[in-house]
């Protein structure tokens, strides 16, 4: 069986690159179970996207816990520069999610993985760079980049829409409800298209315009960003493997006692719910 099919299957994308397959079948069967396991059970409440302003959702964090605990812990490498046993030269690489595997000959493989939900597109250069320099070094074997795919983020204005139209907000008060308050400038931009004497728009048409294009835009961490910065072989020889997360993760018609401990967050400031790089 292919590896990641059931992820395929549930409309993730997934590409290898640089005999990044190959090296998952021999060495790392068990890692791809683990992944596969915790990405499966990945599903964000759309008023998580709405209440966290397009920062890292709580169901990241979970995500990241649920690597954690399978062993895919938080690491920093440190590659150093001796001269006649003086150290002269350090750099430190902190990846996110790292799963060590011991090896018929007693050392350990190494997959190295990164979470890229809504960064700043730059940060695939880093990712990028950063897995191919531990490559050549021979501190790990395998970098994996988990993302928006593009179904999540060509769909994102009618997910938003969606969410609209179903817990029927028509005004900022309704938008407070869900955790959620758009800043000054934010609101100026929404009233100036909602008012303007030629085509006005619908409160949610205006806001979900202003919202996506903030918080989700192009230059943001997702699928083609990614793919276009392999195409130019930032990160080769790098054996890599790209993971895009799908619009199939939303999820709507969550009850208001499951959404309670969100609004709550956002209203305590919760640093948890607005954590990550974004």
């Amino acid at each position: 069986m292919a590896l990641f099919s059931s992820l395929r299957a549930r409309g993730f994308q997934v590409e290898f690159h640089s005999h990044a397959e190959a090296i998952l079948a021999a060495d790392f069967p068990g890692a791809v179970a683990e992944l596969e396991d915790v990405l499966l059970s990945a599903s964000i409440p759309i008023e998580e996207i709405i209440a966290g302003g397009g920062g890292e959702t709580k169901n990241t964090q979970r995500l990241r816990r649920g690597l954690v605990s399978v062993g895919w812990e938080t690491t920093t490498f440190t590659i150093e520069k001796r001269i006649n046993g003086i150290p002269r030269e350090a750099i430190s690489h902190k990846m996110d999610h790292v799963r060590r595997i011991p090896q018929s000959d007693g050392a350990s493989g190494v997959v190295a993985l990164e979470i890229e939900w809504n960064n700043k597109d730059p940060f695939f250069d880093r990712d990028l760079e950063n897995f191919k320099r531990l490559h050549a070094e021979g501190a790990i074997s395998v970098g994996i980049i988990v993302t928006r795919g593009r179904s999540l983020h060509d769909n994102m204005h009618d997910l938003v829409v969606r969410f609209f139209d179903e817990r029927r907000i028509a005004s900022f008060e309704d938008l407070l409800t869900w955790g959620y308050d758009p800043t000054t400038r934010q609101r100026a931009a929404i009233a100036k298209r909602t008012q303007r004497a030629k085509n006005p728009l619908t409160f949610r048409e205006a806001f979900t315009t202003k919202f996506v294009a903030d918080k989700f835009g192009e230059a943001t961490t997702h699928w083609r960003k990614l793919e276009d910065r392999i195409s130019r072989g930032v990160g080769n020889p790098c054996p890599l493997v790209t993971i895009g997360l799908p619009d199939s993760i939303v999820s709507f018609g969550e009850t208001a006692s499951a959404l309670e401990p969100i609004i709550r967050a956002v209203s305590d400031d919760d640093p948890d719910l607005f954590g990550g790089d974004a």
